[in-house]
Protein backbone atom coordinates (compact mmCIF):
# COMPACT_ATOMS: atom_id res chain seq x y z
CA UNK A 1 0.00 0.00 0.00
CA UNK A 2 3.11 2.33 -0.51
CA UNK A 3 1.76 4.05 -3.29
CA UNK A 4 -1.80 4.57 -1.83
CA UNK A 5 0.14 6.20 1.33
CA UNK A 6 2.09 8.31 -1.09
CA UNK A 7 -1.02 9.61 -3.01
CA UNK A 8 -2.89 9.82 0.35
CA UNK A 9 -0.26 12.18 1.47
CA UNK A 10 0.69 14.87 -1.64
CA UNK A 11 -2.38 14.59 -3.89
CA UNK A 12 -5.44 14.16 -1.36
CA UNK A 13 -6.34 17.52 -0.32
CA UNK A 14 -5.87 18.75 -4.07
CA UNK A 15 -8.50 16.52 -4.26
CA UNK A 16 -10.77 17.13 -1.75
CA UNK A 17 -10.86 21.02 -2.96
CA UNK A 18 -11.56 20.17 -6.34
CA UNK A 19 -14.33 18.08 -5.39
CA UNK A 20 -16.14 20.53 -2.88
CA UNK A 21 -15.01 23.37 -5.88
CA UNK A 22 -17.45 21.31 -8.27
CA UNK A 23 -20.53 20.47 -5.62
CA UNK A 24 -20.34 23.96 -5.79
CA UNK A 25 -20.66 24.90 -9.54
CA UNK A 26 -22.50 22.06 -10.15
CA UNK A 27 -26.31 22.27 -11.59
CA UNK A 28 -27.06 21.83 -8.00
CA UNK A 29 -25.07 24.14 -6.16
CA UNK A 30 -25.06 23.61 -2.52
CA UNK A 31 -28.66 23.04 -2.53
CA UNK A 32 -28.11 18.96 -1.40
CA UNK A 33 -25.88 20.07 1.79
CA UNK A 34 -28.29 19.87 4.95
CA UNK A 35 -30.67 17.78 2.97
CA UNK A 36 -31.66 14.53 5.05
CA UNK A 37 -29.91 10.81 3.91
CA UNK A 38 -31.71 8.82 1.89
CA UNK A 39 -31.03 6.68 5.46
CA UNK A 40 -32.56 8.56 7.07
CA UNK A 41 -36.04 8.62 5.22
CA UNK A 42 -36.11 4.48 4.72
CA UNK A 43 -35.87 4.66 8.88
CA UNK A 44 -38.80 7.32 9.83
CA UNK A 45 -40.83 4.81 6.81
CA UNK A 46 -39.95 1.71 8.91
CA UNK A 47 -40.58 3.42 12.31
CA UNK A 48 -43.74 4.75 10.93
CA UNK A 49 -44.89 1.47 9.40
CA UNK A 50 -44.04 0.26 13.11
CA UNK A 51 -46.60 2.59 14.41
CA UNK A 52 -49.53 1.22 12.26
CA UNK A 53 -48.63 -2.62 12.06
CA UNK A 54 -46.96 -2.87 15.80
CA UNK A 55 -44.96 -6.06 16.18
CA UNK A 56 -44.70 -6.56 12.76
CA UNK A 57 -41.47 -4.62 11.93
CA UNK A 58 -39.42 -4.47 15.49
CA UNK A 59 -37.00 -7.31 16.10
CA UNK A 60 -39.36 -8.41 18.72
CA UNK A 61 -43.15 -9.11 18.14
CA UNK A 62 -45.75 -7.02 20.18
CA UNK A 63 -48.31 -8.69 21.85
CA UNK A 64 -52.30 -7.17 23.21
CA UNK A 65 -50.40 -6.81 26.81
CA UNK A 66 -47.81 -4.78 25.14
CA UNK A 67 -48.84 -3.02 22.18
CA UNK A 68 -50.11 0.25 24.30
CA UNK A 69 -46.72 0.58 25.52
CA UNK A 70 -44.51 -0.21 22.57
CA UNK A 71 -46.64 2.63 20.26
CA UNK A 72 -46.46 4.67 23.87
CA UNK A 73 -42.62 4.60 23.58
CA UNK A 74 -42.06 4.80 19.97
CA UNK A 75 -44.73 7.90 18.91
CA UNK A 76 -42.08 10.52 20.62
CA UNK A 77 -39.15 9.37 18.78
CA UNK A 78 -41.02 9.13 15.32
CA UNK A 79 -42.44 12.52 15.67
CA UNK A 80 -39.27 14.35 16.19
CA UNK A 81 -37.66 12.16 13.68
CA UNK A 82 -40.02 12.75 10.94
CA UNK A 83 -40.29 15.85 11.90
CA UNK A 84 -36.40 16.82 11.75
CA UNK A 85 -36.15 14.84 7.88
CA UNK A 86 -39.25 17.37 6.53
CA UNK A 87 -37.54 20.47 8.02
CA UNK A 88 -34.42 19.34 6.11
CA UNK A 89 -36.38 19.48 2.84
CA UNK A 90 -38.16 22.70 3.57
CA UNK A 91 -34.74 24.10 4.42
CA UNK A 92 -34.48 25.47 0.76
CA UNK A 93 -38.22 26.76 0.56
CA UNK A 94 -38.13 28.58 3.61
CA UNK A 95 -34.92 30.59 3.22
CA UNK A 96 -36.69 32.31 0.06
CA UNK A 97 -40.06 32.99 2.59
CA UNK A 98 -40.61 36.29 4.68
CA UNK A 99 -40.69 34.59 7.71
CA UNK A 100 -38.34 31.94 7.51
CA UNK A 101 -39.29 30.83 10.87
CA UNK A 102 -42.79 30.52 10.32
CA UNK A 103 -42.57 28.24 7.24
CA UNK A 104 -40.10 25.73 9.19
CA UNK A 105 -42.73 25.44 11.96
CA UNK A 106 -44.93 24.36 9.25
CA UNK A 107 -43.02 20.96 9.44
CA UNK A 108 -43.89 20.44 12.79
CA UNK A 109 -47.33 20.61 11.93
CA UNK A 110 -47.13 18.77 8.71
CA UNK A 111 -45.54 15.77 11.63
CA UNK A 112 -48.76 15.80 13.88
CA UNK A 113 -51.03 16.03 10.63
CA UNK A 114 -49.28 12.58 9.47
CA UNK A 115 -49.47 11.17 12.67
CA UNK A 116 -52.90 11.57 13.36
CA UNK A 117 -53.63 10.40 10.03
CA UNK A 118 -52.09 7.38 10.06
CA UNK A 119 -55.00 5.19 11.81
CA UNK A 120 -57.07 6.26 8.91
CA UNK A 121 -54.25 4.85 6.87
CA UNK A 122 -54.47 1.23 8.97
CA UNK A 123 -58.14 1.26 8.21
CA UNK A 124 -57.79 1.80 4.42
CA UNK A 125 -54.70 -0.95 4.62
CA UNK A 126 -57.25 -3.50 6.46
CA UNK A 127 -58.95 -3.26 3.20
CA UNK A 128 -56.36 -3.67 1.03
CA UNK A 129 -55.37 -6.52 3.02
CA UNK A 130 -58.53 -8.67 2.98
CA UNK A 131 -59.01 -7.86 -0.85
CA UNK A 132 -55.22 -9.69 -1.24
CA UNK A 133 -57.35 -12.56 1.26
CA UNK A 134 -60.20 -12.74 -1.22
CA UNK A 135 -58.60 -12.06 -4.70
CA UNK A 136 -55.72 -15.01 -4.37
CA UNK A 137 -56.85 -18.10 -3.84
CA UNK A 138 -53.15 -19.20 -2.82
CA UNK A 139 -53.46 -16.58 0.34
CA UNK A 140 -54.10 -18.84 3.43
CA UNK A 141 -54.71 -16.19 6.03
CA UNK A 142 -53.54 -11.99 6.10
CA UNK A 143 -50.55 -12.82 8.17
CA UNK A 144 -49.97 -14.83 5.06
CA UNK A 145 -50.30 -10.89 2.81
CA UNK A 146 -48.56 -8.86 5.36
CA UNK A 147 -45.26 -10.71 6.43
CA UNK A 148 -44.85 -11.78 2.57
CA UNK A 149 -46.60 -10.20 0.18
CA UNK A 150 -44.74 -8.08 -2.20
CA UNK A 151 -47.89 -5.81 -3.12
CA UNK A 152 -48.75 -5.56 0.84
CA UNK A 153 -45.39 -3.77 1.42
CA UNK A 154 -45.18 -1.38 -1.79
CA UNK A 155 -49.09 -0.50 -0.99
CA UNK A 156 -48.53 0.07 2.56
CA UNK A 157 -44.99 2.29 1.99
CA UNK A 158 -47.25 3.90 -1.02
CA UNK A 159 -50.32 4.97 1.57
CA UNK A 160 -47.80 6.86 4.17
CA UNK A 161 -46.26 8.28 1.46
CA UNK A 162 -49.28 9.60 -0.25
CA UNK A 163 -49.93 10.87 2.96
CA UNK A 164 -46.95 13.17 4.07
CA UNK A 165 -46.94 14.19 0.06
CA UNK A 166 -50.31 15.28 0.35
CA UNK A 167 -49.45 17.62 3.33
CA UNK A 168 -46.88 19.43 0.61
CA UNK A 169 -43.43 17.73 1.48
CA UNK A 170 -41.31 17.25 -1.56
CA UNK A 171 -38.74 14.50 -2.15
CA UNK A 172 -39.38 12.27 0.73
CA UNK A 173 -42.98 10.10 -0.85
CA UNK A 174 -40.35 9.79 -3.25
CA UNK A 175 -37.80 8.50 -1.67
CA UNK A 176 -39.75 5.83 0.40
CA UNK A 177 -41.96 5.21 -2.82
CA UNK A 178 -38.92 4.34 -4.54
CA UNK A 179 -37.52 2.33 -1.74
CA UNK A 180 -40.32 -0.02 -2.26
CA UNK A 181 -40.22 -0.31 -6.10
CA UNK A 182 -36.31 -1.51 -5.14
CA UNK A 183 -37.28 -3.75 -2.74
CA UNK A 184 -40.55 -5.28 -4.72
CA UNK A 185 -40.56 -4.15 -8.37
CA UNK A 186 -43.77 -2.30 -7.86
CA UNK A 187 -43.07 1.50 -9.26
CA UNK A 188 -46.21 3.36 -7.58
CA UNK A 189 -45.75 7.16 -7.96
CA UNK A 190 -46.84 8.68 -4.25
CA UNK A 191 -48.98 11.45 -6.14
CA UNK A 192 -51.33 8.73 -7.50
CA UNK A 193 -54.49 8.45 -5.84
CA UNK A 194 -56.01 5.01 -5.09
CA UNK A 195 -59.33 3.89 -3.34
CA UNK A 196 -59.63 1.11 -1.12
CA UNK A 197 -59.91 -2.57 -1.44
CA UNK A 198 -56.77 -2.75 -3.91
CA UNK A 199 -54.75 -5.54 -5.12
CA UNK A 200 -51.67 -6.48 -7.06
CA UNK A 201 -51.37 -9.70 -7.63
CA UNK A 202 -47.55 -11.04 -8.25
CA UNK A 203 -46.64 -7.24 -9.05
CA UNK A 204 -43.68 -7.52 -10.56
CA UNK A 205 -43.18 -4.92 -12.95
CA UNK A 206 -46.04 -2.90 -12.00
CA UNK A 207 -46.44 1.12 -13.12
CA UNK A 208 -48.31 3.19 -11.53
CA UNK A 209 -47.96 7.22 -12.63
CA UNK A 210 -48.38 10.07 -10.85
CA UNK A 211 -51.23 11.33 -11.95
CA UNK A 212 -53.69 8.00 -12.10
CA UNK A 213 -56.99 7.89 -10.27
CA UNK A 214 -57.88 4.32 -9.10
CA UNK A 215 -60.99 3.56 -7.64
CA UNK A 216 -62.13 1.11 -5.15
CA UNK A 217 -62.04 -2.67 -6.12
CA UNK A 218 -59.51 -2.60 -8.20
CA UNK A 219 -57.09 -5.03 -9.43
CA UNK A 220 -54.26 -5.56 -11.31
CA UNK A 221 -51.90 -8.58 -12.25
CA UNK A 222 -47.97 -8.19 -12.40
CA UNK A 223 -46.31 -6.37 -16.13
CA UNK A 224 -49.51 -3.76 -15.71
CA UNK A 225 -48.35 -0.20 -17.06
CA UNK A 226 -50.79 2.88 -16.23
CA UNK A 227 -48.69 5.75 -17.98
CA UNK A 228 -48.61 8.65 -20.05
CA UNK A 229 -48.70 8.97 -23.59
CA UNK A 230 -47.07 11.73 -24.13
CA UNK A 231 -46.26 15.26 -22.50
CA UNK A 232 -46.53 18.75 -24.25
CA UNK A 233 -43.10 21.04 -23.90
CA UNK A 234 -43.04 24.66 -22.87
CA UNK A 235 -40.85 27.09 -25.27
CA UNK A 236 -37.57 26.13 -23.57
CA UNK A 237 -38.40 22.67 -24.57
CA UNK A 238 -38.96 21.50 -21.03
CA UNK A 239 -41.83 19.11 -19.97
CA UNK A 240 -44.58 21.08 -18.84
CA UNK A 241 -45.35 19.68 -15.02
CA UNK A 242 -48.09 19.04 -12.77
CA UNK A 243 -50.55 18.09 -15.94
CA UNK A 244 -53.24 15.23 -15.79
CA UNK A 245 -51.22 12.59 -17.85
CA UNK A 246 -52.23 9.13 -16.52
CA UNK A 247 -55.64 6.76 -16.62
CA UNK A 248 -58.02 6.59 -14.47
CA UNK A 249 -59.58 3.29 -13.50
CA UNK A 250 -62.87 3.62 -12.43
CA UNK A 251 -64.25 0.92 -9.49
CA UNK A 252 -64.78 -2.64 -9.92
CA UNK A 253 -61.72 -3.00 -12.88
CA UNK A 254 -59.50 -5.88 -13.08
CA UNK A 255 -56.69 -5.53 -15.21
CA UNK A 256 -54.64 -8.55 -16.63
CA UNK A 257 -51.16 -8.53 -16.59
CA UNK A 258 -48.74 -7.16 -19.42
CA UNK A 259 -51.71 -4.61 -20.16
CA UNK A 260 -50.48 -0.85 -20.82
CA UNK A 261 -52.91 1.75 -20.14
CA UNK A 262 -51.36 4.88 -21.63
CA UNK A 263 -52.50 8.84 -21.32
CA UNK A 264 -55.84 10.71 -19.37
CA UNK A 265 -58.39 7.70 -20.53
CA UNK A 266 -60.82 6.00 -18.17
CA UNK A 267 -61.49 2.92 -17.96
CA UNK A 268 -65.06 2.47 -16.77
CA UNK A 269 -66.34 0.65 -13.98
CA UNK A 270 -66.69 -3.16 -13.81
CA UNK A 271 -64.41 -3.30 -16.88
CA UNK A 272 -62.21 -6.06 -17.71
CA UNK A 273 -58.72 -5.59 -19.80
CA UNK A 274 -57.01 -8.57 -21.10
CA UNK A 275 -53.64 -9.72 -20.90
CA UNK A 276 -50.96 -7.65 -23.46
CA UNK A 277 -53.57 -4.70 -24.49
CA UNK A 278 -51.90 -1.46 -25.67
CA UNK A 279 -55.24 0.73 -24.59
CA UNK A 280 -54.80 5.03 -25.55
CA UNK A 281 -58.72 5.63 -25.32
CA UNK A 282 -61.34 5.15 -22.95
CA UNK A 283 -63.43 2.06 -22.53
CA UNK A 284 -67.49 2.25 -21.39
CA UNK A 285 -68.41 0.66 -18.06
CA UNK A 286 -68.83 -3.31 -18.11
CA UNK A 287 -66.24 -3.48 -21.06
CA UNK A 288 -64.16 -6.16 -22.00
CA UNK A 289 -61.22 -5.67 -23.79
CA UNK A 290 -58.98 -7.88 -25.24
CA UNK A 291 -56.76 -8.60 -27.90
CA UNK A 292 -57.74 -11.40 -30.92
CA UNK A 293 -56.20 -14.47 -30.39
CA UNK A 294 -53.55 -16.48 -32.54
CA UNK A 295 -54.00 -19.92 -32.75
CA UNK A 296 -51.70 -21.97 -31.42
CA UNK A 297 -49.86 -24.78 -33.38
CA UNK A 298 -48.89 -27.37 -31.69
CA UNK A 299 -47.21 -30.16 -33.01
CA UNK A 300 -46.37 -33.81 -31.98
CA UNK A 301 -42.85 -34.91 -31.27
Amino acid sequence: MEFIDSWVSSSADSLVKELVKKNKSNLLGNRILGYTTRKQVIQVLHDLRSLILPGIFESEPANNDTIEAVLAQSIPKVAYDLCTIIKSVLYYECQKASVPEECLRRAERITVKVLEGLPAVREVLDMDIRAAYEGDPAAKSFEEIILSYPCFEAISIFRIAHLIGSLGVPIIPRIMTEYAHKNTGIDIHPGAQIGNSFFIDHGTGVVIGETCVIGNNVKLYQGVTLGAKSFPLDESGNPVKGIKRHPNIEDNVIIYSGATLLGNITIGHHSIIGGNVWLTESVKPYSKVFNSQPAPVIKSS
